[in-house]
């Protein structure tokens, strides 16, 4: 049996917030395939779009004050509020790192990762529809959980040949903490992913 009660106005609001996520990671990725130029002409529409998120998990907290009964535990609608809000400020913070490191020519293995933040995100999206919906979720959060492992992965190549090929240290530097930032963000899609798959195995 399932024991979700029928109040939606908390996944409309996570909902709402995955599609902030998802409309910044694609913005994202539109900046990198048009160079450090096409960063920096995004940096103001991200930036409003993290405000935009903010607002949402404002409401979320709102709603938890105002809420008796809410759809799962309190603790956890607030550690889901918070780590969506985590995947979107690394979004930003990466637009902007970017864009304040002057990094250009922008290294193609950033345009790779941020693919992976991308499908993250949209992955989750879809398993927060299914958790609303009291549908399966693991099948998402698996996937989300092998893309962190190959953005890991990745990272820690890239890692490997910067130290070994890049004499460069300032340019060292700053391909270092574009790449850990990048990779952070898919670690924070998967604490997202954890989060909805608690959810629904102490709920269904």
């Amino acid at each position: 049996m399932n024991l979700l009660p029928k109040n939606d106005k908390f996944f409309y609001l996570f909902e709402r917030h995955t599609q902030i996520m998802c409309r910044a990671s694609k913005l994202l990725l539109s900046g990198l395939r048009d160079g450090y130029d096409g960063v920096c002409r995004i940096e103001k529409e991200m930036s409003a779009i993290e405000d935009e998120g903010d607002q949402v998990v404002h409401d979320i907290f709102h709603n938890l004050r105002a809420t008796f009964i809410t759809p799962f535990d309190p603790e956890d609608i607030q550690a889901l509020a918070t780590k969506l809000d985590d995947v979107l400020d690394g979004i930003d913070d990466v637009t902007f790192r970017i864009v304040a490191y002057k990094l250009k020519p922008i290294p193609p293995a950033v345009t790779e990762l941020a693919e992976v933040v991308h499908s993250c995100c949209t992955i989750l999206a879809r398993a927060l529809e299914a958790l609303h919906q009291k549908r399966a979720v693991i099948d998402f959060c698996i996937e989300v959980n092998r893309l962190e492992n190959a953005a890991d992965k990745l990272e820690r190549n890239l890692l490997a040949g910067l130290f070994q090929y890049e004499k460069d240290p300032i340019a060292l530097i700053r391909q270092k903490e574009i790449y850990e930032l990048l990779e952070a963000t898919t670690d924070r899609c998967e604490d997202v992913a954890d989060i909805i798959q608690n959810v629904s195995v102490k709920h269904n």
